[in-house]
């Protein structure tokens, strides 16, 4: 679902939340003229994505039940819009689930990146199990699937579900490293016994990296965009951790990015060829002319 879609979407909820909050009756069809869609989108607003509410419909108007009235804050309103507007990143569909993602507890278990979902049927005990363990801070030990065959880890600490583009990752600590785990490769996932402390600092570095390279070790790479493409990359942040250092007198700009591997901005660079330059570090653009220039000669051959 395209971004400005999605914005739509969950603007629309929200004031339809509002409204029922508010203790109004919806009619539909009035409904499906004030935000402009057909009448069979408002429909499945109210009887698909808004399921879990304690919705009752009198002579075709819907409304909330007296006993939850003025019951949602504005920030309920937004959660509910958001996650009723894009149910299809949770690998569990039921209402119990999206229920628990109301509480601020279990709600701060999980962090989306993106529209894109991956199928995760099969994994929804998994994947209620580990986000348990991360409110309740136990350890968990589990199998996962690396290029070289299954390695078991044990006392892991989970600290975040994070759907970075699409595919959920677990963020957490190994002994004293932090590392992301792609949830589909974690196998035989056991909730440990033994609990951990919270650690704030591993929260706020989650919320503020804008990919899941989880290296300490980061390394800061700058780039030239061209003036031709400029406008997109002020408008969002194309690159992973992006700062506009400066604005060029030809429209273009200088921009960095703290990255924990190249691969956070090579693909990017080469979507965007050829305006974009590699500044530093020194010898990376040069290694990327390399790979295209055996990229072209292996296509002439």
């Amino acid at each position: 679902m395209p971004a400005d879609n999605h914005d739509t979407l969950v603007y629309r909820l929200a004031q339809m939340l509002v409204k029922l909050n508010q203790g109004e009756k919806l009619n539909p069809r009035d409904l499906a003229e004030e935000f402009g869609v057909n009448l069979r989108t408002i429909q499945r607003d109210l009887n698909v994505r808004f399921a879990y509410l304690p919705l009752q419909k009198t002579e075709g108007y819907y409304h909330l039940d007296s006993t939850y009235l003025g019951k949602l804050s504005t920030k309920d309103i937004d959660r509910f819009a958001g996650l009723a507007g894009v149910r299809g990143l949770f690998p569990s569909l039921s209402d119990d689930f999206l229920r628990d993602i109301f509480d601020d507890r279990i709600q701060s278990a999980l962090m989306v990146k993106g529209h894109n979902y991956e199928n995760m049927a099969g994994k929804e005990a998994a994947f209620r199990n580990l986000e348990q363990a991360i409110v309740g801070r136990q350890h968990v030990a589990f199998d996962y699937q690396k290029d070289t065959g299954l390695k078991s880890y044990t006392g892991v600490a989970p600290f975040k579900l994070i759907n970075h583009k699409g595919i959920w990752y677990l963020a957490a600590r190994d002994g004293e490293k932090l590392k992301a785990f792609s949830f589909s490769k974690i196998e035989s996932l056991r909730v440990l016994e033994s609990r951990f402390a919270a650690e704030p600092d591993i929260d706020k570095r989650l919320a503020e990296d804008d990919g899941i390279w989880l290296n300490d070790d980061k390394k800061e790479i700058v780039l030239k965009i061209d003036r031709e493409v400029a406008g997109y990359f002020k408008r969002r942040k194309l690159i992973a951790n992006q700062v506009i250092e400066k604005e060029l007198e030809d429209g273009g700009l200088i921009i960095s990015a703290k990255v924990g591997h190249p691969n956070q901005v090579v693909p990017i660079v080469r979507y965007w060829i050829p305006y974009i330059l590699i500044i530093s570090p020194e010898g990376l653009q040069q290694e990327l002319e390399r790979q295209l220039s055996d990229y072209l000669k292996r296509r002439m051959e």
